[in-house]
C-alpha cells in the first residue's frame, strides 16, 4: 500500500472531531492525598534485591514471578512533599506501573516530572529512565512483561518526548531517517508506521531537545484526539502521532482510548500537578 506523505493528514481527522462545545477546565488526576483512582503493579524483581515477602528465589538466584498488583513491599511508589507540594515519588527499584482505574479518551494530560538522585539495577550505569504511557489497554504484563500494551511519551534523560510502542500497539509519524539507523519527528517527511515487525520500529526521536537540567521540574503535556496524539515538552510540541491502531487477526483496529500509565523503571523520580481536561480539537498550530 502506498504511503501518503502529506502533513494534512492529521489536520483533517480532527476536523471531523471538532465541534462548538466548550472545553472543559483542567482537573486533578492525582489527589496528592492517597491512591484513590489509581492502582499499581510492579514487576519481578532485579536478583540484587533481597527478603522481599511473599517471593522466593530459585536455584540460580533469580525471581521468577511479579510482586503483582496493588501489592508494594518495598515502596515503590509513594506520595511525599518537595519543593512544598505533595508528589508523586517512585523509588525506580523494581519496574512497575501506576495506571489509573479510569479509561481516558479526547483529552488534554498535563503534568511535572523532575528526576530524583538514585538508579537501581540493571540501570545504574544507564541515563535515567521512566515513561508516560497512554491509550494502554488488556493486562499488565503485555508490554516488556511490566506494562499494558500502549504508546509511551518518553521520560528519559535527553529523550523526552521520544514516541515508543509499548506492546504491539502501531502508529504513523511523519519522518525522516537519522544517523543512528532510527528515524526522527519531522512535520515534512512521508509518514511512516511504527510498531512491532516493522522496517521503521517502534521507536521514533523527538525533533527538539527542550528539557531542563536536573533537579529542575519539567511541564509535560499529551494531547489526544481520536487516533491522533501529540507530545509537548516545556511548552514545545516534539512529537506527532496519528492512527493509533492495533492489529487483531490481520486487521487494524482504532486505539483512542485507555488507562495512563507512569513507570518506575531504575531511576528515582517525582510526578506533581497532574491535571487533565476533557478536549474536543487540538490546535492546528501544533500539527505543523
Amino acid at each position: 500500500m502506498k504511503k501518503t506523505a502529506l502533513f494534512i493528514f492529521p489536520v483533517l481527522v480532527l476536523m471531523l472531531y471538532s465541534c462548538n462545545k466548550p472545553e472543559s477546565k483542567f482537573e486533578a488526576l492525582f489527589n496528592g492525598s492517597n491512591f484513590d483512582g489509581w492502582e499499581t503493579y510492579i514487576g519481578v524483581p532485579d536478583h540484587s534485591i533481597n527478603n522481599i515477602h511473599g517471593l522466593s528465589k530459585n536455584e540460580e538466584g533469580l525471581y521468577t514471578q511479579p510482586i503483582g498488583t496493588n501489592k508494594d513491599p518495598l515502596n515503590v511508589f509513594s506520595i511525599t512533599e518537595i519543593d512544598g507540594e505533595p508528589a508523586l515519588h517512585i523509588s525506580g527499584q523494581v519496574y512497575g506501573s501506576f495506571s489509573t482505574l479510569a479509561e481516558h479518551e479526547n483529552y488534554h494530560l498535563r503534568l511535572e516530572v523532575k528526576w530524583g538522585d538514585k538508579k537501581w539495577a540493571p540501570r545504574e550505569d544507564k541515563a535515567r529512565n521512566s515513561g508516560i504511557l497512554y491509550h494502554g489497554v488488556g493486562k499488565f504484563g503485555k508490554g516488556l512483561e511490566v506494562w499494558k500494551i500502549s504508546h509511551e511519551c518518553q521520560v528519559m534523560e535527553n529523550m523526552f518526548g521520544d514516541s515508543y510502542r509499548m506492546g504491539d500497539t502501531y502508529c504513523n509519524i511523519t519522518a525522516k531517517a537519522n544517523d543512528n539507523g532510527g528515524y526522527i519527528f519531522d512535520p515534512q517527511a512521508p509518514s511512516i508506521t511504527f510498531g512491532t515487525g516493522l522496517p521503521a520500529g517502534k521507536i521514533c526521536s523527538k525533533n527538539i531537545l527542550n528539557e531542563k537540567p536536573h533537579g529542575e521540574w519539567n511541564v509535560i503535556e499529551v494531547l489526544c484526539l481520536g487516533d491522533v496524539s501529540v507530545h509537548i515538552i516545556n511548552g514545545t510540541v516534539n512529537m506527532v502521532n496519528t492512527k493509533s491502531h492495533l492489529m487483531v487477526n490481520g486487521n487494524e483496529i482504532a486505539l483512542t482510548k485507555g488507562v495512563i500509565q507512569l513507570q518506575s523503571e531504575g531511576a528515582e523520580v517525582y510526578y506533581r500537578r497532574m491535571e487533565i481536561r476533557s478536549i474536543n480539537e487540538i490546535p492546528k498550530s501544533y500539527l505543523q
